[in-house]
């Protein structure tokens, strides 16, 4: 990936290798780690990565490398979820995916009280569309963000931008503070 930083590189990978595994997922949560750094403390893990990612670290200080949080605790608010996170000294950032449901704004006019039924209302509505996003954050503040559509699941068809998805920045970025 030729000119593009190292979040921005981290997030695409990120998100590559979520959608590899396809659509309907729940959210998934990494770390973001220095490779550098983490090769120094661990390096035993030179030989189990990838020689792409060792030589890129190498050419890199900043390179990151995104290690996925396993056994999240199920909860039905992705917002509860982040405010009980907290991350070591040792996480340069960190990295969200999370599929949600897109509607024009005139789809949630008139939508039936019951938080099931409005659900259901925008889940059957015919603008409907489904995305992936994909949040990074560092504690320096620096953040990027990726959208994928199902319509356009394709590798190269990922819209990045700093401010996507301002809300579940900043959710990030309070996992992040001392």
């Amino acid at each position: 990936m030729e000119g593009v930083d190292s979040l921005t590189r981290a997030l695409l990978e990120t998100e590559r290798h979520v959608a590899e595994a396809g659509w309907d997922q729940p959210p998934r949560l990494f770390a973001l780690v220095r490779t550098a750094s983490l090769l120094e403390r661990e390096p035993a893990l030179r030989g189990q990565l990838d020689p792409g990612t060792i030589a890129a670290a190498d050419a890199d200080a900043g390179h990151l490398i995104a290690v996925e949080q396993e056994g999240l605790p199920a909860t039905s608010s992705l917002e509860s979820m982040l405010r009980q996170m907290a991350w070591g000294p040792d996480v340069d950032g960190v990295a969200l995916t999370v599929e949600r449901l897109v509607v024009p704004p005139e789809a949630e006019r008139d939508l039936p009280s019951r938080p099931e039924e409005a659900v259901e209302h925008l889940a059957q509505h015919p603008q409907r569309e489904d995305v992936r996003l994909t949040v990074a954050v560092l504690r320096s503040g620096e953040h990027q963000c990726g959208l994928r559509q199902r319509t356009h699941d394709e590798p190269g068809s990922v819209a990045v931008g700093p401010e996507l998805v301002p809300g579940l920045v900043a959710a990030l970025a309070a996992t992040l503070e001392d």
